[in-house]
């Protein structure tokens, strides 16, 4: 799922204002895009914001190579040109390492279910940012993103329908930076193309996760919810839908929060993954 070898559609441009400077395009599958910059002094800034952001709602994941890294609050300085940052408890950035004893599963080695960012705050956060400061090779912990207008796109029209009529109700307990209720209707548009697109984070049990989220479904008999939630747990997690990311240090990351749901493979050894990450409104 991680195929980003060079393919006759790999394109060159030149970088914004930097002359000698050339960006190599290359599409990964099933989606995404990696965007090379060649010399290593090139900066985010270099391109205009608005391509970038053309660049992401058309590839939804949008990798950026070989551009120089933010200290802290650049990052979260440049993401505000793209709109209003979400300031969480922790800062406009959030550092995600792993802890050796978290009270949340973003924090721990384990797999991070799907699910979209900003559930559980007022705020829907149209875009999230991540750099990369350090990772371990080979250990696991790739982010996994499932575009969920594809899944729409080829669900037939019984199953829209069906779709059509739920909506969840999430709950965790607040122990990080974000918790309490919320309810979500499955079937959502896109802000910006009004492409229908799911809203769907995968329940998480007490028994497996630490402050699990608890997901109540609507609009169906309550025998049915157990079932309805694994079919379409399977279903956004089939490979067709999916991309992994299997972070390289210097990565930096733009995603569509509207049109993925995002989790991570669990670790398979001891990692220093580094990542910031910052949304925005």
């Amino acid at each position: 799922m991680t195929n980003s070898a060079p393919s006759p559609a790999d394109k060159s441009y030149p970088c914004g204002s930097t002359e000698t400077t050339k960006l190599t395009h290359t599409p990964l599958r099933p989606f995404g895009r990696v965007v090379r910059a060649a010399g290593g002094g090139a900066r985010i800034d270099d391109i205009p914001v608005e391509t970038l952001r053309r660049w992401t709602e058309e590839s939804r994941v949008l990798v950026l190579r070989g551009f120089q890294l933010l200290p802290k609050q650049d990052f979260a300085d440049y993401c505000r040109l793209w709109g209003e940052v979400l300031a969480w408890e922790p800062g406009e950035v959030v550092d995600l390492v792993v802890e050796e004893n978290p009270k949340n599963y973003l924090f721990a080695s384990g797999d991070v279910p799907l699910h979209w960012d900003g559930a559980f705050v007022e705020a829907d956060p149209r875009y999230f940012f991540f750099q990369c400061l350090d990772v371990t090779p080979g250990v696991g912990g790739e982010t996994v993103f499932s575009d969920t207008s594809r899944v729409y796109r080829d669900a037939d029209d019984e199953l829209r329908e069906r779709w059509s009529r739920i909506s969840m109700t999430y709950s965790t307990d607040k122990v990080v930076h974000y918790g309490g209720e919320i309810t979500e209707r499955l079937v959502s548009q896109h802000p910006a193309t009004g492409i229908p697109v799911l809203r769907f984070a995968e329940p998480l049990s007490p028994q497996a996760y630490k402050n699990p989220v608890h997901v109540k479904v609507h609009g169906i008999d309550e025998s049915e919810a157990e079932e309805f939630l694994g079919a379409l747990a399977e279903r956004v997690h089939r490979p067709e839908y999916c991309y992994a990311h299997d972070w390289q240090a210097g990565d930096i990351v733009i995603a569509d929060n509207f049109s993925l749901i995002h989790g991570r493979n669990a670790f398979t050894g001891p990692t220093k993954r580094h990542l910031q990450r910052v949304e925005v409104i």
